[in-house]
């Protein structure tokens, strides 16, 4: 059963669309549809942060915000959307918050996500350069090519 919960942020309303249904321990309880995966990342800033974590396999809030040019909190809010629909999933280490993809996610749903990466690298690259030029960018992340 799918439920949609209306947010009011700074007088505009989102919908979020779960993902997954989880259980107590964290565990995904109901597999992932299609329709709920595309809802998901129908927005171009969500899509755009989803696509990038999956290139890089794991980014920090600061990394996002320096590839996307867009405000730590609207960086922040659209992680917070992704990561309670069960897309991503997150870690602290020192003062960095870091993203990856959900390692419960059916095989599908990551096969899908690659193959756009692959076939859209044009789409990412203004992101993309922005990312390998970042200053200061935490030392545990892939080399930029």
């Amino acid at each position: 059963m799918t439920t949609h919960v209306i947010y009011q942020i700074f007088e505009i309303a989102y919908i979020r669309f779960p993902i997954y249904d989880i259980d107590p321990e964290g565990l995904m309880a109901e597999p992932i549809t299609p329709t709920a995966l595309f809802k998901c990342l129908a927005d171009d800033t969500r899509t755009k942060i989803t696509l990038l974590i999956v290139s890089q396999g794991e980014l920090c809030v600061c990394e996002l915000t320096a590839a996307l040019d867009l405000n730590q909190p609207k960086i922040s809010r659209h992680l917070a959307l992704l990561r309670s629909a069960g897309l991503l999933m997150d870690r602290r280490q020192g003062q960095w918050v870091y993203y990856r993809l959900h390692p419960e996610l059916p095989a599908w749903v990551t096969a899908v996500l690659k193959d756009v990466v692959d076939a859209n690298q044009q789409w990412l690259e203004t992101e993309t350069k922005r990312l390998c030029g970042m200053n200061g960018r935490p030392v545990n992340q892939a080399v930029c090519s």
